[in-house]
C-alpha cells in the first residue's frame, strides 16, 4: 500500500500536463512527455535494468485519458497508444519530487544515444 494518497489528479485542458496533489501537502505538475518516457511499463523499463529503453520523439505526446486501477494507481493512456504503465501513487510522487534529476538524466541519455525529443516523422 501507498503511504501517500492523491487528493487531486487533474489533466490540463491541452492534455500536456498532469497536476497532482498529495495528502502530505506536496503538489506537482508532470508533463505528458516525462510521464511517457519514464513510464513504469515493462515496454519502457524492461524486466531488468539492462533492458530499459530510452524513448525519444515524444515532445508533443498528450494524455488521452486516465483510468483508475484499484486504490493504488492509474493507467495513463497517451495519444501514441501507449497504455501499459501503471503509475502508482508512490511512483507519481517520486517523479514529482525527483523531477529535475530524472529529467536531466533522461536528456543525458538521449544525447548519449543520439536521440531527440522530437519525432522523426
Amino acid at each position: 500500500m501507498s503511504d501517500i494518497w492523491p487528493v487531486e489528479l487533474r489533466v490540463s485542458q491541452d492534455r500536456t500536463e498532469l497536476n497532482i496533489s498529495f495528502d502530505n501537502g506536496s503538489s506537482y505538475v508532470l508533463r505528458a512527455e516525462m510521464l511517457r518516457v519514464l513510464s513504469p511499463s515493462a515496454e519502457v523499463q524492461g524486466h531488468t535494468p539492462e533492458q530499459r529503453k530510452t524513448i525519444g520523439g515524444k515532445r508533443n505526446v498528450t494524455i488521452s485519458r486516465i483510468e483508475p486501477i484499484g486504490n493504488y494507481a492509474v493507467r495513463i493512456v497517451f495519444d501514441d497508444r501507449h497504455d501499459s504503465g501503471l503509475f502508482t501513487w508512490n511512483y507519481l510522487h517520486k517523479l514529482g519530487a525527483e523531477h529535475d534529476a530524472l529529467w536531466q538524466a533522461y536528456l543525458a541519455e538521449l544525447a548519449e544515444k543520439g536521440l531527440s525529443r522530437d519525432s522523426r516523422f
